[in-house]
This record gives structure tokens, sequence and C-alpha cells, in this order.
């Protein structure tokens, strides 16, 4: 923006439309704006904003005659001496736009009574000038509410802290005595005029409340919500951070402060209808439309919001289905929250000393073993270990895993039914050839000859290689096909170890239920790979998750780079991913089931039931994986 040219013009401005210069009476500069001048610019910085405008050397002269406008008289002298249609006219326009683009002005208060808005000093209205939309009402909002501070000791530490915040925040509060509450807990009620009396132990339906909780070492801070949903927030989160405890040791006198004084500004700001302050802190991690937590710790001193996905839901926001994942980026952005190591549900999952190559490991702890999962890269390693954990969680029982019964966990939908059907399918594969069966489903299935030779897809050929050639492993593939009546095809490899001698018998490497014979070797290939390197770099793991084609429908890519051919993974995922609708529905006709949702029963273990209700909150599915009355073992995954 070029301004050198736009000289003074005290002639009187032509009738036009009103602009941004016309209003700028209405405008004044935020409370607490840094100004830089440059040599050809002005840099502003606001609450959580900034712009730096560039243009001529007039520009900084330009910007000094806005502002004191905007500290005078908003602009009625500087409106007449900019004709319009000049540039200067043109260059304040557009620096005023600019100024509104990025929230660095604020309405001037009714009357230029300006204490409401805090231009008398009072640090709160301060406050308010730079972060409310219109500071004077978001002020008369919190004079008219009244907050309670419950505790069970209110002579606390953590209560006198929250009463002081609250009071500098210039909102009236009432400490008194909550015998029911935990100790270490303290429950802040805000009510609006008319409502219930501070003390008063009716609870209003609109009321909005946050629980501060502080343990050794550990203190957090709920969302907002009701009391009922406050309270079960607080609650969850005292029984996952109760691991995190620390031993001994003085407690830092900094932390009730810190967790007092969020718990006050998230009251605050949901009373005078501000944002969250989560939502001012620019973190990526934190997941949209499902509530964040505070959490904090004294070694070393800080706090950070984390997404929280509690056991129970009891507001409406929180009741409403969250809908499904639908890609692999949404399903890792998710994964930390669920193994999140102060607030999550499951085991990170960790790459740690595992080799990544000629396939990727990774490893977790499930129920106090070891479960490693493999893939042919580590973002899909991970997804399949967070599945696999989940499911193996959900089917615990009093003080150890069950067998190989229980739901099928997948990200969304469309990917926990691939796992499913995949998993019914080759199970009941098995259960007709090693009966001799000829009247099952795969009875009359074909044997479709297969060899790596020139013209087999690249992935397939790629992953036999790596286990017969790198891997040296003297292995054999046997593939079968059987038409299903709705025309599509399902195909099943097996990767045997070849018996090596007069007493030595062979085994099942890996096994694969896919749309095409080369998919089929070529995860099946990719399965056996998975499991010798486990075997060799993780021989205590004691479950062992291998890949299938149910990842694909997530991890398509929207687009692939010219030079990806099918050779490349993500190419190769594409396209097995536009064969799993045909596949599915092709499953589902052989074993004659659907998969249906799964819910835990009543008496279920309560881990049991605060897992199902995070990965439902995080997009995941959870499906059943009984059809008809048979229960169908883990085909690739389970237990070693």
């Amino acid at each position: 923006m070029t301004v050198d040219q736009a000289g003074p013009d005290m002639a009187t401005s032509q009738e036009s439309e009103p602009d941004a210069l016309d209003s700028l009476g209405r405008w004044t500069l935020r409370p607490g704006v840094s100004v830089t001048v440059l040599p050809h610019g002005v840099h502003l910085r606001g609450w959580i904003t900034s712009v730096t405008l560039e243009g001529g050397a007039g520009l900084p002269v330009l910007w000094g005659r806005l502002a004191e406008a905007l500290a005078g008289d908003g602009g009625a002298e500087l409106a007449r001496a900019a004709v319009a249609g000049s540039p200067l006219r043109a260059a304040l326009v557009t620096v005023i736009g600019q100024l509104h683009d990025h929230d660095l002005l604020v309405e001037r208060p009714a009357g230029e009574k300006r204490d409401a808005a805090g231009e008398n000093g009072d640090a709160a209205g301060q406050w308010l000038g730079a972060v409310a939309d219109r500071p004077e009402e978001t002020a008369a909002a919190l004079i008219r509410s009244r907050v309670r501070v419950l505790a069970a000791r209110p002579d606390g530490p953590l209560a006198r802290a929250a009463a002081r915040a609250l009071d500098r925040a210039g909102v009236r509060a009432a400490t008194a005595e909550a015998a029911d509450l935990p100790d270490g807990q303290v429950l802040l009620v805000a009510a609006g005029p008319g409502e219930p009396s501070p003390l008063a132990a009716e609870q209003d339906a609109e009321e909005r409340a946050v629980v501060v909780g502080l343990r050794p070492g550990v203190g957090f801070v709920t969302p907002v919500g009701s009391v009922g949903q406050a309270r079960a927030d607080a609650d969850g989160l005292a029984d996952r951070l109760r691991r995190r405890e620390a031993l001994g040791g003085a407690e830092h006198p900094g932390l009730p402060a810190l967790l007092a004084s969020s718990a006050a500004q998230r009251l605050v700001c949901a009373v005078a209808g501000l944002r969250d302050p989560s939502a001012e802190a620019g973190d990526a991690r934190l997941i949209p439309g499902l509530p964040v937590a505070l959490v904090a710790e004294r070694e070393p001193l800080r706090g950070e919001y984390r997404t929280w996905v509690g056991p129970v839901l009891v507001d409406a926001d929180r009741v409403r289905p969250r809908a499904d994942v639908r890609t692999l980026a949404e399903a890792l952005a998710r994964i930390p929250v669920l193994t999140d190591r102060l607030a999550g549900v499951l085991d990170e999952p960790d790459p740690g000393a595992l080799p990544q190559l000629p396939t990727a490991l990774v490893r977790s702890s499930v129920g106090g073993e070891i479960l490693v999962s493999g893939s042919a890269r580590a973002d899909l390693a991970r997804l399949e270990a967070v599945c696999r954990a989940a499911e193996l969680l959900l089917r615990k029982g009093g003080s150890g895993l069950e067998g190989e019964g229980g739901p099928v966990v997948g990200a969304g939908a469309v990917h926990a039914r691939g796992r499913a059907l995949r998993r019914a399918g080759a199970a009941v594969q098995q259960r007709d050839t090693r009966s001799g069966d000829t009247a099952g489903p795969f009875g009359g299935a074909a044997p479709v000859p297969w060899s790596p030779e020139p013209g087999r897809h690249p992935q397939a050929l790629h992953w036999w290689s790596v286990l017969v050639r790198r891997l040296g492993v003297d292995a054999d593939v046997a593939v079968s096909r059987l038409d299903a009546g709705s025309g599509g095809a399902v195909f099943h490899a097996e990767v045997q170890v070849q018996v090596q001698g007069p007493t030595a018998t062979g085994g099942v490497l890996g096994t694969a239920v896919e749309a095409s014979a080369d998919d089929a070797v070529a995860f099946a290939a990719l399965s056996a790979v998975v499991e010798v390197q486990a075997a060799a770099d993780a021989p205590h793991a004691r479950h062992l998750v291998t890949p299938s084609g149910a990842v694909a429908s997530l991890a398509r890519p929207e687009a692939t780079a010219p030079w990806e051919d099918a050779g490349w993974t993500t190419a190769w995922l594409a396209e097995s991913a536009a064969r799993e609708p045909e596949l599915q529905e092709a499953l589902a006709a052989l074993t004659g089931w659907s998969p249906q949702p799964w819910e835990p029963s009543a008496d279920a273990h309560a881990d049991v039931r605060a897992l199902w209700s995070a990965l439902r909150q995080c997009g995941f599915s959870v499906l059943s994986a009984r059809p008809g009355h048979r229960t169908h073992p883990t085909l690739t995954e389970g237990s070693r």
C-alpha cells in the first residue's frame, strides 16, 4: 500500500456513500494494542492477532493521524480532510479495514462512559476491552452475575485463590462449605440475575459450573458445563490422574493459584459470552467440537489444555453423536487424545528402538502385556495398534484379557466394518477348509495359481520379494477365490513356511482376505514380513497386529502425484479403497452377516465403558464380532 502521494486536502468531502472513515467515530483502538512504527509502515499487536502494514514513507505519518483520530474526536476532522475518491481517503479506508479484520478496534462505550469498558485503569475492565466485542455489555453481565465457591474446606488455599481471582474479574463470589465434595476439589457455580441466591441449595438449569481439582503434584480444571457434568468430569479426571500423582515432596506454591485462576477465567468467559481460553491457545492438537480440560503439573510447573473425552455424558452438547472419522489424518489426530499420558484411555504406540524397515513396527502396552503392530508405514501401524489394543481392553475380564471373541474397533464405520468382515470371512474359510465342508460358503473356493512373474501388481511382487529374498524365508503362497452371489469376488491368500526336513512342519506366517488376488498376496506377504520381523526384534510381545486392506478406505489420498504409480503405497491404497465397497458387500453375502454397533452391558467394568465412550466421542466405531451365533477368531491378529 503506497501512500506517498496522499497529501493533505482540506476541502470538504463530496457527497458519497458512507465508508469506514465516516463510521470511525464508533470505534477506538483496543486497550493493550502495541504499536511499532517502521521506516515504511507500522506493526500492531493485539490480544491474539497482529498485522504489519507496509508502504511508502508517508504511511507512518498517515498512521499518526489515524491514531490521533481514534484517541480523540473519532476522525471527524480527518474525514473532512480526506476528499472522497482521493488517494488519502483510499489509504485510510484500507488501513481501517485491516484493523477491523484483525480485531484491533472495539466499539466506543455509549456516551463515552468508559469506566464500564475499563478505561479507568481497572485491570478487569482493561482485559474486557482487549477481548470482548462489546466490553460495556460484557462488564454489565459480569456485574449482575453471582458465583458460589463451594468446597469441603472453604478456607483452603484452592478455594481462597478462586475467590480472589473472581473478585479481580469484577464478579461477586460467595464461599460456602459443601461436605459432599471430595477434598481437593472446588466447585464454581455461576448464576445470572433472577436466579437463586449465591448460597441457595437449588441448582438452576441455566447455571454454569467448573470444577478445579488438586492432587499431589498434579491438578485439573474441567470444561464449563452444568453442575452435574462438571462434577462428573472432575471425578473422571481425578481417577485418570491418580496414577500420575507425585510421591512425596512439598507442593509447589504456585500450583493452586495457577489452577484456581484458570478455573475462574473459564467461568468468567462463559458468563460473559467470551471464547473459552482454550480456543485462544492455538493448539492444533485440540480436536474441534470436543471438550477441553486444563491439566497442570508441578515439576516443572506448567498447565496445558487437553482434549477430554470423559466417561460420563450429561449435557446435551456431550450426548450429541459425533461424526465418524473419515480420513487417515482425522484418525491420527484423535490417537493422541485416546493415548494422552495424563487423561487418555490407551497406551501410546511408539516405535522406540524397533526397526522401521522393511516394515514399520510400533510397541505399546495393553493390560500389562506388550503389543507390537507392523505395517508398510508407521502411521498405519499406530492406527492398527490403537484399534487392536482397544479391542483387547473392551473384552477385559476381572483380572486379565479374554480369548479371541469380542468387539471390533475401527476409525469410523467403514474401517471397522472392513476389519470385522475380513475377520469373519477368514474364520469361515478356515473352518470350511479344515472340516472339508463343501456345503459351506467357502467349501467351493477355487484355487488360483499365483507366482511372482512380470505383470503382477508391483506391491505384491515387492512384499513377496522382501519375504523370500531379503529375509530369506522359504515360503509358498496359496490363493483361492470364491464368487459371491452379487457378482463380487473374494480372494484368500495364505503364506506358509515350506517343510524343511522329514520331521519339520510348516506354519502359516500371514493371511489376507481382499478383493483381488494380488491384493490378497500383497497383504498376506506384508503380514508375514511383520511376523518374521517381530519374532526377531520383539520376541517378548504377547500380541501381534498385522495389516489388512481395511485401512485403505482411510489412507486413500485425495490425489496422487504424477510420478506415483502402482508401486507407491499411496497409489496402491487408492486402488484398494476403490474396491472396498464391493468387497464388503461380497463378504456380507458370503458370511450372511452384517456387523452391528456394539455397546458394553450395564454391568460391564467401568474402564470398559469409559473406553467405549472415549472411542465413540473420537469418531471411532465399535462393532459386534459375533456373526449369527458363532464367534469367529481373529485371523492375523491376537495372541501369539
